[in-house]
């Protein structure tokens, strides 16, 4: 830890692997993403903004709070369908610690459950950990069971519920931990890998081995709430 030195900020401008590209947001990127988030409302019932009304409304929040360097919003684009279909940021950045956060994570239906949104995931925590960060967290309402699932399926370990931790759309936010850190990261990138692998799928797509099954054996602590 003597040798340790703090990590840059965030500053790439395009993130690409097999199946996603990640580029840095711009108010160009609203139309796509306002089209693809149209699908669904529901995507933005965890979130503490959304949804939004039309293309102006969404790209004012954008311009407003999407730009900026803390959150650092990405667009995602799944390389397969050849269409963009969610967003997702660092927050909380503090490279004095070597601590940074993946949150505002917003995939609209194309998106979810795609090779895509699992890689955008392995690129972001990547950079993360290759920049040199030493810890990478997720957060989430303790109520949404879907993130909390998200998080242990890519490996997050599970460290604990703040209670009362904010008021979001008027109510109540307990607030659910994870976090995973560098010394996990080799055998998180092996994980990913292997499930990222063309050979894990068959001829119609499905899954030989689960991530999950992958990254368990990581993973410090389970999330009780999960089973």
């Amino acid at each position: 830890m003597s040798t340790w030195t703090p990590p840059r900020r965030p500053d790439a401008a395009v993130l690409e692997g097999r199946y996603a590209r990640l580029e840095r947001l711009r108010p160009d990127h609203a139309p796509a993403l306002f089209a693809a988030n149209a699908e669904s409302d529901a995507i933005w019932d965890w979130l503490p903004y959304g949804p939004f009304g039309d293309l102006a409304a969404y790209r004012d929040w954008m311009t407003a709070a999407a730009l900026g360097a803390d959150p650092r919003f990405y667009a995602i684009r799944d390389r397969q369908a050849d269409a963009w279909g969610g967003v997702a940021s660092y927050l909380r950045i503090a490279p004095e610690a070597g601590t940074i956060e993946v949150g505002h994570i917003n995939f609209a239906p194309r998106l979810q459950k795609t090779r895509a949104a699992t890689e955008a995931m392995l690129l972001m925590m990547r950079w993360a950990f290759e920049a040199g960060y030493r810890r990478y967290e997720w957060k989430c309402n303790a109520r949404n069971l879907g993130s909390r699932r998200a998080a242990q399926r890519l490996g997050f370990s599970f460290e604990g519920v703040f209670r009362q931790a904010a008021v979001v759309k008027g109510r109540n936010r307990d607030t659910a931990w994870f976090a995973c850190i560098d010394k996990e990261w080799p055998a998180l990138r092996a994980a990913f890998d292997a499930w990222l692998d063309p050979a894990n799928f068959d001829a119609q797509g499905r899954q030989r081995q689960s991530l999950s099954a992958l990254t368990a054996p990581i993973r410090v602590a389970s999330d009780p709430a999960l089973g």
